[in-house]
């Protein structure tokens, strides 16, 4: 009996197939069958029915796999606790980021800590802030970067990170008061928006400032359903309209896009972002140290840090 076998049960109880478990602990299927199947035998106990699809973990199993977590959470305990005494930040972590915020802070921030700390394991996943709250919850993931408050997260630590202005992007003629380069939310044409698909939080934030739903612009042939910022840009370029931009999408826009961008009158609305996990594990201090190397840089680019009272903060939910 080893820990790695107790790491093969745990994910073949989690993805309930053998070959989904096998790729995610980077090994074959049959090396990891023969594992486990020694491992039964050994225990003189079956884990797992395999006469199921997909596979079944027996009773007797469920015990056993609560007890190999335990002993796979205090042996990484044990590993962090060395890494601390030799003051080294080293460890695996899952993270997942809703998509409104991964393509700003990934190629910057998160490149940044992992260039710093280059035995750090981190494993990103692009997710929604339902599907993050889900992982979390079933271990999936250590942390989730996600817009807040939101309703469905407050059983979970919450670290703030940063605060973001919400713009608007808007082709000349879609946007009145052009020249003046800031707008209210009645003068917005309600028939003219893109909004990204449902059960997205800057998609609700939008229709929270402005009461908003879909738009006429696109072909009555056309269903659409936008899963990220970029492509409502390429929209507005390409058809017209109006959508919403968080600020550090600016940055990444041309010369010419930029001129399309325009800020809502004070009190400018704004999100908040922040990381939550389920609880303080053995990979806090890989955790505290990431939200230091994201709020240290990111701070520095917004325009809330410079006049926070201009701002008004619009709930995802």
């Amino acid at each position: 009996m080893n820990i790695q076998q107790l790491e093969y049960l745990i994910a073949v109880d989690k993805y309930k197939h053998f070959g989904k478990a096998a790729q995610a602990c980077f090994i074959t299927q049959p090396t990891l069958s023969a594992m486990i199947q020694k491992f039964e035998e050994e225990l003189d106990l079956k884990i797992f029915d395999r006469t199921t699809h997909p596979i079944r973990t027996t009773d007797a199993g469920s015990v056993i796999i609560d007890q190999a977590k335990e002993i796979v959470d205090s042996v990484n305990e044990l590993r962090n606790k060395a890494h601390q005494l030799n003051n080294i930040l080293a460890g695996k972590i899952n993270i997942g980021i809703i998509p409104t915020v991964a393509g700003y802070i990934l190629p910057t921030e998160i490149f940044s800590f992992i260039s710093k700390n280059p035995q750090i394991d981190l494993n990103v996943k692009e997710m929604t802030t339902e599907n993050v709250i889900k992982a979390l919850k079933s271990g999936e993931l250590d942390a989730g970067i996600i817009s807040t408050p939101y309703d469905a997260a407050n059983e979970f630590y919450h670290d703030f990170l940063f605060n973001e202005e919400l713009m608007l992007y808007a082709t000349d003629e879609d946007c009145q008061k052009k020249e003046e380069r800031f707008i209210v939310p009645e003068e917005i044409d309600v028939d003219k928006v893109w909004l990204l698909e449902e059960g997205n939080c800057l998609r609700t934030q939008f229709e929270n400032i402005c009461h908003l739903k879909e738009n006429k612009l696109k072909p009555k042939n056309l269903d659409f359903a936008a899963s990220n910022v970029n492509t409502l840009i390429q929209m507005v370029d390409k058809l017209g309209g109006i959508s919403i931009i968080p600020e550090m999408g600016v940055e990444q826009l041309g010369p010419e896009q930029k001129c399309k961008v325009t800020r809502f009158r004070k009190p400018f609305p704004y999100r908040e972002i922040s990381l939550i996990y389920y609880k303080p594990t053995y990979k806090q201090r890989i955790i505290d140290e990431l939200i230091s190397e994201i709020k240290s840089s990111i701070e520095k680019r917004l325009n809330y840090y410079k006049a926070p009272n201009d701002y008004k903060n619009v709930k995802p939910q």
